[in-house]
């Protein structure tokens, strides 16, 4: 594994460690703290060259299904008091799961590229 996959496996780890004890004040924090928590666990597996492929490929399309579930059916931003709390916190999780699926999909073509 090359060094930038163990920096980028390693960083994203730690965004997804942080994004999880930020989750504390979410109106639904242990769904959120787990999420993170296990992208987290992931990402530090990728790093150490410790994770299967396949287990990025799900984890990337579990996400990916997540961001359609997640996503609010009137999206009006991320910016609170700008529309309804309900729709602007949906989005925000919607897209956290989008960000995860882009990294995990990278992570997954990365570690089928270097096998």
């Amino acid at each position: 594994m090359q060094k930038l996959d163990k920096i980028l496996g390693f960083l994203y780890g730690i965004l997804c460690f942080v994004s999880a004890i930020l989750q504390y004040n979410d109106p639904d924090p242990i769904l959120w703290i787990v999420l993170y928590s296990c992208a987290a666990i992931v990402s530090f597996a990728y790093a150490l060259n410790k994770v299967p492929t396949l287990l990025l490929v799900i984890t990337a399309a579990i996400s990916l299904f997540g961001f359609f579930f997640m996503f609010p059916e009137k999206f009006e931003g991320f910016e609170i008091g700008k529309g309804d709390i309900k729709n602007i916190e949906e989005g925000r999780e919607a897209f956290g799961l989008l960000i995860m699926a882009i990294c995990f999909a990278f992570f997954a073509l990365r570690a089928k590229r270097l096998s």
